[in-house]
């Protein structure tokens, strides 16, 4: 038997990925390929850091992730 979707669950899952990406290490690459991992890295850690941020609701079996992109206010 499966288990039920907690959407909750995917957050964290999601927050993990975020600090996996911070803490990963570089590996020995020089050059443009070197570039292209950072920028790679820093898409990643933005996605699922975005990701691991949102509530989420499950509403007739449709998942809505809810991400406030607005500045904070001082």
């Amino acid at each position: 038997m499966s288990t039920p979707f907690d959407p909750n669950d995917m957050i964290r899952r999601f927050r993990e990925r975020a600090d996996a990406v911070q803490k990963r290490g570089l590996p020995p690459i020089e050059g443009p390929e070197r570039q292209r991992f950072i920028e790679a890295a820093r898409l990643d850690f933005q996605d699922f850091a975005m990701l691991g941020d949102a509530t989420a609701e499950l509403r007739d079996g449709i998942l809505h992730l809810s991400i406030d992109l607005r500045p904070p206010t001082p």
